[in-house]
């Protein structure tokens, strides 16, 4: 039997068209037609985020830590301007951690998304 493999997830929202334009604008991903002609889709490296406007969902999130997106990047620095930029407010601010860096950001609907930028040697001991 094969592994399941988890290669999306659904971002609902009051306003998917702001949230999927802050992930697109801050990541700098273009966003991906739907067969019904939206762009609610943008892809992380063969993961897919869409994004949909749902009635049972609030304005904001109101356990943002439930879940947690993890985007690893190249030049966090960067990207954690993007996301301040595009509006973003930080539950933990962008920090080199033993020459990797990791930050928290709260996106517009009060989600947590962490960049995170790992070091050689980190790398190394996640591939072990």
């Amino acid at each position: 039997m094969s592994i399941p493999t988890i290669n999306s997830a659904l971002l609902s929202s009051t306003n998917p068209e702001r949230l999927r334009d802050f992930y697109a604008a801050s990541f700098g991903i273009a966003p991906e037609a739907t067969p019904d002609g939206g762009y609610h889709v943008i892809t992380f490296g063969g993961f897919y985020l869409m994004f949909d406007s749902r009635d049972d969902v609030s304005d904001t999130a109101p356990e943002p830590g439930r879940i947690i997106f993890n985007i690893e990047v190249e030049n966090a620095p960067t990207i954690a301007q993007r996301l301040t930029d595009n509006g973003a407010r930080w539950l933990s601010p962008l920090e080199n951690r033993e020459g990797s860096w990791f930050g928290t950001a709260i996106d517009p609907d009060g989600n947590y998304v962490q960049i995170i930028e790992p070091s050689d040697e980190m790398r190394a001991m996640m591939s072990e």
